[in-house]
């Protein structure tokens, strides 16, 4: 037998978005303009008609060629021993991996001249291991172009590394087991079996990397210098410019903000599958 009373009526609830508290909108807005006035203000004061001739300059040119060379030697030193590293501390168990876990990503937060400076103390001429280096085989690394590419592998190999870490945490490891009973030894399972699986996750880091070591500038004039056409990356260039030709410096600064936006556009796709 029914009553006569009539359901309550279910109201829908409000969407997230609508009706942004005024305490919560006012900052976000602000934050927002702080991060971009100064960006659209580089593009508003770039000196567009003369930027063909800046960028074309044989000093620009050679900051931009040494620049995607250490980059790309830095990623791919970076992927030779990262991405076993980053292996080593997400599939095995071993005492103190968070210790060494906190050591490797320490350059994330690290400020760049103080890993110029440890790198001078490691590798410098009279450093622990540079001494060596120059005495039995007289390999000097700093202010060379290697001490550039191993400057930006310091403070880039860290986005590699957390990044495949990841990718291999997610990933499912019994392919791997099942590999292994098939008769794969370990390596093989990982080279047949878990490299394809986080194919994607190696390919965001290391142009995450790429975009570090393209990018680096403190590590690299404490260890390597500025020396044009051998250790004057365009961060390097950018800096000297300023003082005495800020149309070169405009020019190099748009050229850095172009590969981030791409860095960033390229990864897009990826950070959305994972939010």
């Amino acid at each position: 037998m029914t009553t006569g009373r009539k359901a309550p009526r279910r109201t829908r609830p409000r969407p997230p978005g609508r009706g942004v508290p005024l305490a919560l909108l006012a900052p976000a807005l602000l934050g927002l303009a702080f991060l971009l006035v100064p960006l659209l203000t580089l593009l508003l004061r770039a000196p567009w008609r003369s930027l063909p001739g800046q960028l074309t300059s044989p000093e620009v040119w050679d900051a931009l060629r040494l620049s995607l060379l250490c980059a790309t030697t830095a990623t791919a030193l970076s992927l030779v021993v990262g991405v076993p590293l980053a292996w080593l501390l997400a599939r095995t168990d071993f005492p103190g991996r968070g210790l060494v876990r906190a050591l490797v990503t320490l350059p994330l937060v690290l400020p760049p001249v103080v890993g110029g400076v440890a790198l001078l103390l490691a590798l410098g001429r009279n450093g622990v291991v540079g001494r060596w280096l120059d005495a039995w085989f007289g390999v000097t690394l700093p202010f060379t172009t290697t001490g550039v590419v191993l400057a930006e592998t310091f403070v880039a190999m860290p986005f590699l590394v957390i990044s495949v870490e990841g990718t291999l945490r997610a990933a499912d490891p019994r392919y791997e087991e099942a590999a292994a009973t098939l008769g794969a030894s370990r390596f093989t399972a990982f080279r047949r079996v878990t490299l394809p699986l986080i194919a994607p996750g190696i390919a965001a880091g290391a142009v995450l990397a790429w975009a570090r070591a393209l990018g680096e500038f403190g590590a690299t004039i404490t260890f390597a210098g500025s020396f044009p056409g051998r250790t004057q990356t365009m961060p390097l260039a950018v800096y000297l410019a300023l003082q005495n030709d800020p149309a070169a410096a405009v020019a190099l600064s748009l050229v850095l903000l172009a590969v981030s936006v791409v860095v960033l556009a390229g990864l897009r796709d990826r950070w959305m599958r994972t939010a």
